[in-house]
C-alpha cells in the first residue's frame, strides 16, 4: 500500500464517518452538552476528541513537508462548529494529491510534550506508527463517548465504509 492511501485517503474516509456519528449526535436529546462528555474525569471531552481527529491529518501533512503552517483548530463549541472543522480538513486533504507525498523512506523529525519527547522516522513509520494510531484512537474516544451517552450507534457506524466491499449471500 502506498503512503497516500494510508493516510490521505483513510482521514478522508474517516472524517465521513465522524460526520456521520456527529450528525446523529446533533439530533440527541442531550444536544450541544455531548460536546462536553467524557468518559473519566483525567480524559479529553468530545469536543477534543473532534479537535485532535480534525488536527491529526494537518500535522501529518506539514510532518510530511504538505504544508508551511501549523494545523491547529480550536475545539468546536457547538455541532455546527465541529462540521466546520471536518470540512475545513478535508478540504485541505483534497489539495493533497498522491505525486505530493514524500517517499516512504524520507526522514520525518518532531517533537511532542513541549519538546519533551524527539522523535525521528521514516515518513512510512510516521504514518504507521504514530498518525494513524492517534487518529484511530481519538475516532474511537469519540464514538465510545457517543455510546456512553446513549446515542444509538453501533460497529456499522464506525466502520460504514465497509460496504462498498459488502457481498451479497449467494
Amino acid at each position: 500500500m502506498n503512503l497516500y492511501d494510508q493516510s490521505v485517503a483513510t482521514y478522508r474516509s474517516r472524517l465521513s464517518t465522524l460526520s456521520a456519528m456527529l450528525a446523529k449526535a446533533e439530533a440527541h436529546e442531550a444536544g450541544e452538552a455531548l460536546l462536553q462528555a467524557k468518559l473519566s474525569d483525567d480524559m479529553h471531552p468530545l469536543a477534543m476528541q473532534i479537535k485532535f481527529v480534525t488536527n491529526i491529518p494537518g500535522d501529518t501533512a506539514k510532518r510530511l513537508g504538505l504544508a508551511d503552517n501549523d494545523w491547529s483548530m480550536e475545539p468546536p463549541t457547538s455541532f455546527s462548529e465541529a462540521k466546520a472543522l471536518i470540512a475545513q480538513t478535508s478540504e485541505m486533504l483534497d489539495g493533497i494529491s498522491r505525486e505530493d507525498l514524500p517517499s516512504p523512506d524520507a526522514r520525518v523529525e518532531f517533537s511532542i510534550g513541549d519538546g519533551a519527547y524527539n522523535f525521528e522516522m521514516s515518513a512510512e513509520e510516521y504514518v504507521r506508527e504514530f498518525s494513524l494510531p492517534n487518529f484511530y484512537f481519538h475516532l474511537s474516544m469519540a464514538y465510545a463517548i457517543l455510546r456512553m451517552k446513549g446515542l444509538e450507534i453501533g460497529k456499522a457506524d464506525f466502520i460504514p465504509h465497509m460496504m462498498a466491499y459488502f457481498k451479497a449471500p449467494s
